[in-house]
């Protein structure tokens, strides 16, 4: 299967340029390149997009704004001509940081690495259902969605507790809970998301998981009792 990839470049050279390392790969599929991050994020919510190759500095909105917008992202490779954008661009999970001009070699080892996440996730989804990365401790941790048992914030961090684990990592509660299935997850408190899957009894005031007692907020407790 190739992966469906998408160009976003302001500089018409620089788009033609990586539209044609794209098209002269034989495991990616261009479905459109773009100037700007608004006709970007059209395409990306309307159809499939594995792989984003994409510009940081553009007019009236930057590759960060454009990511920022979007609730599910694709994989993403940065691509610009300076380097100091590198660490914010890791914030992002990006695959990796191209800096202009591009060698085909180095574009070559870029979306190795796509591919190799992509085929990583593929059999992942596989053998356990869907999973999701998250930085704990310096680390791209992989956690299986349906062995997370409910989430907790703490601090500026939140806490995952799954099955077998706990994991502290840099998020708001928010943030994260756009990551999870509304149909499995609920935020039955502002400290608290649940895995409904795990409950194991509750009455009007808490969520019992294990031995775990979750408040349940008057606030939230409608969206329990439609579950």
């Amino acid at each position: 299967m190739k992966l469906n990839c998408v160009v976003v470049d302001d500089s018409t050279i620089q788009r033609i340029t990586l539209s044609k390392l794209v098209n002269d790969h034989p495991e990616l599929n261009l479905i459109g390149d773009f100037s700007n991050a608004s006709e970007t994020r059209n395409c990306i919510l309307n159809k499939t997009v594995h792989l984003l190759f994409l510009d940081i500095e553009m007019p009236v909105q930057t590759g960060f704004d454009l990511l920022d917008g979007l609730k599910t992202r694709p994989q993403i490779v940065f691509v610009s001509a300076k380097a100091n954008y590198a660490l914010r661009a890791f914030d992002y999970d990006a695959i990796d940081y191209l800096q202009k001009p591009l060698t085909r070699d180095r574009f070559n080892k870029a979306v190795q690495k796509a591919i190799d996440f992509y085929t990583l996730k593929k059999d992942g989804t596989e053998e356990e259902g869907d999973f999701i990365f998250v930085k704990s401790n310096l680390k791209n941790l992989k956690v299986y969605i349906n062995k997370i048992r409910w989430v907790e914030a703490f601090g500026d961090y939140i806490k995952i507790i799954t099955d077998s684990s706990s994991h502290l990592v840099l998020s708001t509660m928010k943030d994260f809970e756009t990551q999870l299935p509304k149909e499995k997850f609920l935020r039955v408190h502002k400290s608290y998301i649940v895995n409904l899957d795990k409950v194991q009894r509750y009455n009007s005031k808490v969520a019992e998981i294990g031995t775990t007692k979750i408040p349940l907020s008057r606030t939230k407790k409608k969206n329990w009792l439609k579950c």
